[in-house]
């Protein structure tokens, strides 16, 4: 519930200041990084994304049943 409560008002906060980050000085828009640079950053995600979920599913199959159900 709080987390719940917090996206909320980070939404209120969000949608009243829509569309400006500083207000009525600078849109969304008019901060946001060129096109270029976002397609590049979208494609390292692409590229390592996969990599690591692989990676983090393949350490919870090496470690599986390593631990009892206790941590003392």
């Amino acid at each position: 519930m709080a987390l719940i409560l917090f996206f909320l008002g980070f939404m209120g906060l969000g949608i009243s200041v829509f569309p400006y980050l500083v207000p009525r000085a600078i849109t969304i828009w008019d901060a946001a990084a060129p096109r270029q640079s976002q397609e590049f950053m979208l494609a390292g995600a692409v590229v390592i994304l996969p990599i690591i979920i692989v990676y983090t599913a393949w350490a919870y199959w090496v470690f599986r049943g390593k631990v009892g159900h206790s941590y003392h």
